[in-house]
């Protein structure tokens, strides 16, 4: 007598504070769960489909591909959810034996497991999101602050995917910065690298904008601060309401001393919120460190 089949592997989303990016799936576009087995002779029952876990960044939206309805929005590390259930097992002869018919030959096939087409977006999830246009010195600040290294390179784009790094303070708090791609005039149209990397602003508590005060082959750093004020609100309106600070980096440059007082009169930025550095100096990262810390836990308001 023929046994019942096993059921078929289900899929599941688990979110892992450890995965940075969604990198890995960008080329899978049909995931399996593995089929149940058949059931066997002497009523052995087929072996049970193993279930596939897909390990996701936490701050992964999950979206119905046609709709663009979220299913799900994993935030927190460890959580779980069911994406697909697996098929139920067919049944085989052995169950509808009887006391009237001791050798049916009747047996159902088991049914099939779900299956979606879903979008998988990442918002991250940071304490701090340090905004600025291409070759501004984000990179080379959060490497600076966080004591990590990150890849750096004098040319636009050097950043492809948003670095996270954790800044520790004596009092045993941590925040962490996440180093948005550089955002240039019409990102919010989806030039550059776009809305690809505006969305991670999104969740940010406190906003850093860091200002290239050298006006680099010819730049006007209050003209970049105002692009991407102007970029941000274009996306979104309220992103201009999160708490903020500008930090004006390279003032190690000859160039720099001449746009700092313009800055001043012109940005439209409280002198208090407004912080002289060179990262590749190391020169002035602290003071921003601790007014950012300050900002993010609302010890003290900065107006």
């Amino acid at each position: 007598m023929g046994g019942n089949g096993g059921r078929g592997g289900s899929i599941f989303l688990v979110a892992d504070d450890q995965i940075p990016s969604l990198e890995s799936y960008r080329h899978k576009r049909i995931l399996l769960a593995e089929h149940g087995g058949s059931g066997g002779s002497n009523l052995k029952q087929g072996k049970a489909g193993k279930d596939l876990v897909l390990k996701v960044p936490c701050g992964t939206l999950v979206k119905e591909r046609a709709s663009g309805q979220v299913l799900f929005d994993l935030t927190e590390p460890g959580a779980r959810v069911l994406l697909c259930q697996g098929g139920k097992p067919g049944k085989g002869n052995a169950h509808f034996k009887s006391p009237t018919n001791q050798a049916p030959n009747t047996c159902t096939p088991g049914t099939p497991g779900e299956s979606k087409e879903v979008e998988l977006e990442l918002k991250l999830i940071a304490d701090v999101g340090l905004v600025g246009i291409p070759n501004a010195g984000k990179s080379t600040f959060l490497s600076s602050a966080a004591y990590t290294r990150v890849k750096i390179g004098a040319y636009p784009f050097t950043t492809l995917f948003p670095n996270l790094a954790f800044v520790h303070y004596p009092d045993k708090s941590k925040l962490l910065i996440a180093d948005i791609p550089g955002i240039i005039q019409g990102a919010h149209a989806n030039r550059g690298l776009g809305l690809a990397f505006l969305k991670h602003i999104e969740r940010t508590s406190v906003l850093v904008f860091l200002i290239d005060i050298s006006g680099f082959e010819g730049r006007d750093p209050v003209e970049d601060f105002l692009t991407l004020r102007q970029e941000l609100a274009a996306y979104r309106q309220d992103l201009l309401e999160k708490p903020f600070l500008v930090g004006l980096n390279k003032i190690d440059m000859e160039e720099s001393s001449a746009h700092i007082e313009t800055f001043y009169a012109k940005a439209g930025v409280a002198r208090e919120k407004i912080f002289l550095l060179s990262a590749k100096e190391q020169l002035g990262i602290r003071p921003l460190l601790d007014a950012i810390h300050v900002l993010a836990f609302q010890q003290v308001p900065v107006q």
